[in-house]
């Protein structure tokens, strides 16, 4: 067996996060800075959410029939790099929009595809993954603190800049990863792409994952505009965020021996139930410091564990010539449910309040524990 490339892919998940972790906290917040209105910043947001029901399913599906994925992945990162240039053309509404569909469209085309080739490197050692995926977290976590204490020095004119240095550093890393093909000879790989989706609790799981980032809208859109108003300074802010992502790190750490003890059923269903709680706390007692703290250590499971274990469980339930449908499927579905989010949190943000549009957010992610805990098969561990 090969030797793992470790840390080569582990610094294609720390900028690619990185990138997260400059455009989840701030992008928002960029665009109150351009003057835009709540729902006109909602429906920005959502653009790139919205590229990524699509894209990946183009591009998982080209992966899965040229084999090409590592090519795929080079070609997404470049073209995201120079069509994000273009917002240092205008900063128009209309111009913005474009921007925002055309380099989510490229950068969507990345992840799910990087999946597949690091879960091919990993073959034998899947244990492993959370340990490079944490690289991801770190990547966020550096930036968000660093940017927040940017942009309490500077302004935030400088914002599309980092952006542009953080894709940059997406394409460098590529250039550097080695090439592999998932194994071929799994019990499902004479099954079609279709049929492997109607096995048992498979949709179910993927209108979860919908359901999720549903819930997930107002805390990646409004969060930190949320904070702010409430007097948190943006240096705490990146802090706060960055402690969301330090449990997040932690999580991913311990995820191969939770999954060893636990089944995929019941991680999946302890994540939604405790971001159902999470976005109560979030949207009603956020002015209290330990009560937001506590909120963003929730964070590894609203996102640490439940993403494991859906990677997991996508990798169980479709064979070697369909895992990147698979991935790109949960992508879409995914940007499906982020979208929604935004643009429901969008709408409500100023008509309903902080409070009733986390409330909606709690509703979302309760739908999904009902969802998996009837229609999941208990699963060994």
């Amino acid at each position: 067996m090969a030797a793992l490339p470790y840390w080569r892919l582990s610094s294609f998940y720390l900028f690619y996060f990185a990138l997260l972790g400059s455009t989840a906290p701030f992008l928002a917040l960029y665009f109150d800075h351009l003057g835009f209105s709540a729902a006109r910043i909602g429906e920005l947001v959502a653009i790139p959410m919205l590229m990524r029901c699509v894209a990946p399913n183009i591009w998982g599906w080209l992966g899965d029939y040229t084999g090409r994925r590592l090519a795929i992945v080079r070609f997404g990162a470049v073209c995201t790099l120079l069509t994000f240039s273009l917002i240092f053309v205008s900063q128009t509404y209309a111009w913005l929009a474009m921007v925002m569909a055309l380099h989510a469209f490229f950068w969507h085309a990345v992840l799910p595809q990087f999946e597949v080739i690091t879960l091919a490197h990993l073959q034998g050692q899947t244990s492993r993954y959370s340990q490079i995926r944490l690289w991801g977290s770190i990547g966020f976590i550096i930036t968000v603190v660093v940017l927040g204490r940017l942009f309490e020095w500077l302004s935030l004119d400088i914002y599309p800049a980092a952006l542009v240095l953080i894709m940059a550093g997406i394409v460098l890393s590529s250039l550097w990863v080695p090439n592999a093909q998932p194994a071929q000879g799994s019990r499902l790989a004479g099954e079609g792409f279709l049929k492997q989706l109607r096995h048992p609790g498979v949709l179910a799981f993927y209108a979860c994952v919908a359901l999720m980032q549903v819930s997930h809208g107002p805390y990646y859109t409004f969060l930190t505009l949320h904070l702010e108003r409430l007097g948190y300074s943006r240096g705490v802010i990146g802090m706060l965020w960055a402690v969301g992502v330090v449990a997040e790190v932690l999580m991913f750490m311990a995820m191969s021996r939770i999954l060893a003890r636990f089944s995929l059923r019941r991680v999946l269903l302890a994540s939604f139930l405790l971001a159902a709680l999470r976005w109560v706390l979030l949207g009603s007692f956020a002015e209290f410091l330990w009560v937001l703290l506590f909120a963003q250590v929730l964070h590894a499971a609203t996102f640490g564990s439940f993403h494991a274990a859906a990677i997991a469980f996508v990798q169980r339930s479709f064979g070697a010539r369909q895992q990147g449908q698979g991935q790109a499927l949960y992508a879409a579905l995914a940007g499906t449910g982020g979208a929604l989010g935004a643009l429901y949190s969008g709408y409500s943000w100023n008509a309903l309040g902080p409070t009733l549009t986390f409330s909606i957010a709690s509703l979302a992610a309760l739908a999904a524990a009902v969802i998996i805990a009837t229609r999941m098969q208990e699963d060994r561990p």
